[in-house]
């Protein structure tokens, strides 16, 4: 087997922990926040995933990615309260 084709997979199995987290955060927040548009609630948690993608410690991820993304939506949402 090369190189290329190693990293490739690499990459590829990357993608897919990438989109299973970012699918399941957002299923949880989006049934914590059901006033929130689905759309928010997946552009928060990729945005949260991507500041955290180039992390050496991956193990934490999903976990930091649903705290930031969750305190994101908490302060959004309470500011859209205090306006009404």
């Amino acid at each position: 087997m090369d190189a290329s084709g190693s990293g490739h997979q690499t990459v590829l199995m990357d993608d897919t922990e990438k989109h299973d987290t970012i699918a399941k955060v957002t299923d949880r927040l989006a049934a914590r926040y059901p006033d929130a548009p689905r759309s928010l609630v997946v552009r928060v948690v990729a945005e949260e995933y991507e500041s955290l993608d180039a992390s050496r410690i991956r193990t934490y991820i999903p976990t930091l990615v649903e705290h930031g993304a969750k305190n994101r939506l908490k302060r959004e949402f309470a500011a859209e309260s205090a306006e009404l």
